[in-house]
Formats: C-alpha cells, sequence, structure tokens
C-alpha cells in the first residue's frame, strides 16, 4: 500500500492506494467518528463490493442507497433518493456516508455529505480509474444540470480516499480508456516525463497491468493532491486541472449525458486546446500530433461528434464555471508540460478551431 496527503491544514486528508484494500477495516475505521454509516453506491457497483465493504461496518449502524448507474442520473431529482434514504435510516450529523463507486456517486455521495444537517463526514471509495485519478480526490462535489455540467456543487472534503486497485477487475475497457484521459493530462500539464512514461506504458495500462497501473494511479494522484493543497477553490492554478474540460463538457451536454463518457469528451476537448494553442504559436504541429498519439493509444477519440455545431460549443462554453465577469477563460498549453489560463487568446483562432471540427 502505498499513501499520499492532501495538505489542507486541520483538514489534511491521506490517499491509500494499493489491492485488498475494502477488506481492511483499519483503514476505515479510524475515519468514522459515530456510530453509524451508510453506503451509497449504484445498482451496477453494489452487487460487486457492497458486502465486502460493509464487512468493515460491522461495528455500525450500516444502512445503504444504490441509485441509478449513470452519468444520466446524476441530478438534484437522483441526489434526493440518498437524502430519502438517509432520513429513512436515521441518519444524523455523526452519521459517516461512504461513496462507494465511480464520479458520479463519488460527486453525489459527496454533496449529499456536504448538505445533509449542513455537513457530515464522508469518505471516498473509488472504484472506476477516472475517479480513482480525479474526482475522488480535491473535493469537488454536485450534479448536472440540463443547461451545464457540474453547475450545482460545494467545495467539501472527504477524511480519507481509499482506492482498491483491484476493483479495476471489473471496470469496462472502454470506461478504462475514459480513466486514461485524465491520466494523460496531468502529463500534458505539468509533468513531460510522466508524460514519456506514458508513452512506453500505455499497452501496459492497457493491458491492466497492475504495477503499471499503481504507478499511474500513485503519479496522478499525487499531481491531484499538490495542486488542491495550493489551491482548494480554484481561485488560481488548480484551474489547470480542467484542460480540455470547457470544449469536453460542451461536448457531454450537448450531447446528453452519458452518450459521451467524461473522458472521451475531455480527450477530444483536450485535441481542441492543443489546436488552439498550436494557433497561438505556443505548440508546434509536432507537438500536436503528439496530444493525438496519446489519445489514439489510450483508445480514446480525437474529434469531437460531428453533431456538435460550431454556436452549440459557443452556447455551452460561455456557461462554462470559468467564465467570469462575462469572460471565458481557457486552459491552453504554453508548451507539452506547460499549461496556462488564458483569457487573451485570439477570438478567430478559437472560431477557425470550431469550424474545423
Amino acid at each position: 500500500m502505498q499513501t499520499l496527503t492532501v495538505e489542507l491544514g486541520d483538514r489534511s486528508y491521506p490517499i491509500y492506494i494499493g489491492t485488498g484494500l475494502l477488506k481492511r477495516p483499519e483503514l476505515f475505521t479510524p475515519f468514522i467518528h459515530g456510530n453509524s454509516t451508510i453506503v451509497v453506491s449504484n445498482e451496477t457497483v453494489a452487487p460487486l463490493y457492497l458486502k465486502t465493504v460493509q464487512e468493515n461496518l460491522t461495528a455500525y449502524k450500516n444502512s445503504d442507497v444504490a441509485l441509478p448507474d449513470g452519468e444520466n442520473f446524476k441530478t438534484l431529482e437522483v441526489l434526493n433518493q440518498i437524502f430519502t434514504g438517509m432520513l429513512e435510516n436515521h441518519c444524523d450529523r455523526r452519521t459517516t456516508l461512504l461513496a462507494l463507486g465511480g464520479g458520479v456517486v463519488g460527486d453525489m455521495g459527496g454533496f449529499a455529505a456536504a448538505s445533509y444537517q449542513r455537513g457530515i463526514n464522508f469518505i471516498q471509495v473509488p472504484t472506476t480509474l477516472l475517479s480513482m485519478v480525479d474526482s475522488s480526490v480535491g473535493g469537488k462535489t454536485g450534479v448536472n444540470h440540463a443547461m451545464g455540467k457540474n453547475m450545482i456543487g460545494a467545495f467539501y472534503q472527504p477524511q480519507c480516499v481509499i482506492i482498491d486497485t483491484e476493483t479495476l477487475s471489473t471496470l469496462s475497457d472502454r470506461e478504462l480508456s475514459a480513466g486514461l484521459a485524465e491520466v494523460i493530462k496531468y502529463g500534458l500539464i505539468r509533468d513531460p516525463e510522466f508524460l514519456v512514461w506514458l508513452q512506453e506504458n500505455m499497452t501496459k495500462l492497457m493491458a491492466r497491468d497492475p504495477e503499471a497501473l499503481a504507478y499511474a494511479i500513485y503519479q496522478s494522484c499525487q499531481h491531484k493532491a499538490d495542486l488542491v493543497a495550493a489551491d482548494e477553490r480554484e481561485t488560481g492554478q488548480r484551474a489547470l486541472l480542467n484542460l480540455g474540460h470547457t470544449f469536453g463538457h460542451a461536448i457531454e451536454t450537448e450531447m446528453g449525458y452519458g452518450n459521451w463518457l467524461h473522458g472521451e469528451a475531455v480527450a477530444a476537448g483536450t485535441v481542441m486546446a492543443a489546436e488552439l494553442s498550436q494557433k497561438m504559436g505556443w505548440l508546434s504541429e509536432a507537438d500536436v500530433e503528439l496530444v493525438k498519439s496519446l489519445f489514439v493509444l489510450a483508445k480514446l477519440p480525437v474529434e469531437p461528434p460531428a453533431e456538435v455545431s460550431p454556436q452549440a460549443f459557443m452556447k455551452h462554453m460561455k456557461r462554462d464555471k470559468k467564465v467570469q465577469d462575462g469572460v471565458m477563460n481557457l486552459i491552453l498549453l504554453r508548451k507539452i508540460g506547460e499549461a496556462v489560463t488564458s483569457n487573451d487568446y485570439d477570438p478567430q483562432a478559437l472560431d477557425a478551431v470550431l469550424e474545423r471540427v
């Protein structure tokens, strides 16, 4: 087992990464302060791992809620199912919520924990690669709105993150690839050496080599922990984690949540950000081809769906959370391994990128 820490003063918390961690109650119990727990999962994950987790919780009054599975269920209406389950089971302010599942479960479980009786403790137990390397770390919680992704939510940190890499054995190939989009992102924004390692080891990652996956998860979580510690509420450098996301969220929203997985949309969106960076004179054509090649190796799309028009892109991008005082900020690449937040990009260059795709 490897351990990282998200350094946030008296709200610091550990990230545990290893195999068989769902069967280690000593990792859970230090972060459960009352006598009751509730596990929030979904209809896909619960049959696989709920019993294993609950075996760690026999000392507590335990209940659970299984949500429908899919990004299209990441709504206020489905969120209310968690609150109903908590009320029916008489959860109180000392109840600890465990979010067992992928990014949707983690985001919704965390938002429920932030909101229920104005805040209860929760533990992230991610079971997808994407949630392991990104959404489970950093305290972003929330739900989608029909007009925009993750528009309703809160910053609310977990007590700990428990990453059992054995859960990746039941992950679909498509979901595995989607997670790799976020792994590649870390190399592009701040670690060119990691990017080289990814080029050399992508075949192992796609084949689910345990050592390669453990290394990629550890490196990704270290980068995420560092950025969260420096900028918890995304007022500065943490925003760099959104490389490709402004374009990607537009794809997800326009296509209907779940039709394109988040990682798929981010991959196509990152290529668009790279193309805009090239038009700004920051990247070479070879750099853009490198970005594309990494996503191709991970079996991810490098073009957005033809159904999303330039007008649709702009409509959704103007509602992005990085818009401030009506000005749209984009995360671009000054060079491979160095990302920047920019609002002085050439609008005509952006139009050209949107028109091309």
